[in-house]
């Protein structure tokens, strides 16, 4: 089957889509978007990735071109035509096609895409042995919490951890840690699961939303509160999260190693953990 998307109302082959070269997403990265993993052919946490959509949207004075019944009937739709029990589901919405000014255009439509990717999670010897990162001066916009398809700082920060043969650039402003480049962090100190708290510095990510569900449930010690650059280089453990990192450890920053430079039991024990919730849910469809 060819990969099929979706763009405003209708279903077409990848290769056929097209947009107006004065869409303001093109012109100023004017727009929004989510992704959403599929597990077994069903969407993780929908529910969720709508409400952080709708969230983004107003972070940017964007009206919602559907409401949620309608966004759930789609993504299903989108999932029945590809292929694969595990997919990424990508939505982006643009302010729509205007010409060039900076100031909102008034009557204008939306611009609505969706496609779908496989969904690619670390590969057992990375979960097995963690992986390395580095770090960076978090210089991004002021607004995190919107995710926004303005990602050039982000892209850049990531490059980094490309060019240095790592999986991530973990990002520190005014000496706290914020998340990184693609993934949000948490760090473990003496036994408590340390996690930044939510603001305009950073990405309120769904997995993150998890881990702390499972964490606070099978009483683990949990504190969300900054967590300050030193505290995470001395940390026992680091841990990035995303939808498609799902839970995963760093074992070095920036060439050194986090705790002994092996996964940490509280990670493995979360990680487990994760993948039983994951079950769970799926069973529970």
């Amino acid at each position: 089957m060819s990969d099929i998307v979706y763009l405003n109302g209708a279903f077409m082959p990848l290769d056929e889509a097209r947009i107006p070269v004065l869409d303001r997403g093109f012109i100023f990265g004017d727009g929004v978007y989510e992704v959403v993993p599929v597990y077994s052919r069903h969407p993780f946490r929908l529910a969720e990735h709508l409400r952080r959509l709708q969230n983004s949207l107003d972070g940017i004075r964007l009206a919602n071109p559907m409401d949620d019944a309608a966004w759930t009937r789609l993504v299903g739709e989108i999932i029945a035509k590809n292929d694969g029990d595990d997919q990424s589901i990508y939505l982006q919405i643009t302010r729509g096609v205007a010409r060039r000014d900076h100031a909102f255009p008034k009557h204008v439509q939306q611009t609505v895409f969706m496609m779908s990717s496989p969904l690619t999670t670390p590969p057992r010897e990375q979960v097995e042995h963690g992986a390395p990162a580095i770090s960076a001066s978090d210089f991004r916009w002021l607004k995190c919490d919107v995710k926004s398809v303005s990602l050039l700082g982000n892209c850049l920060l990531r490059q980094l951890a490309v060019d240095a043969g790592a999986v991530e650039t973990i990002l520190f402003r005014d000496g706290k840690l914020t998340e990184a480049s693609a993934s949000n962090v948490f760090v473990v100190k003496n036994g408590v699961l340390l996690a930044p708290p939510k603001d305009n510095l950073v990405l309120p990510g769904i997995t993150y939303d998890v881990v702390l569900e499972i964490a606070r449930a099978r009483e683990f010690l949990v504190e969300v509160r900054s967590i300050s650059e030193a505290e995470t280089r001395d940390a026992d453990e680091i841990w990035v999260t995303s939808s498609t990192k799902e839970v995963l450890a760093i074992t070095t920053l920036d060439g050194k190693p986090v705790g002994d430079g092996k996964p940490g039991l509280l990670f493995r024990r979360m990680h487990a953990l994760y993948q039983d919730f994951k079950r769970e849910v799926m069973r529970a469809r």
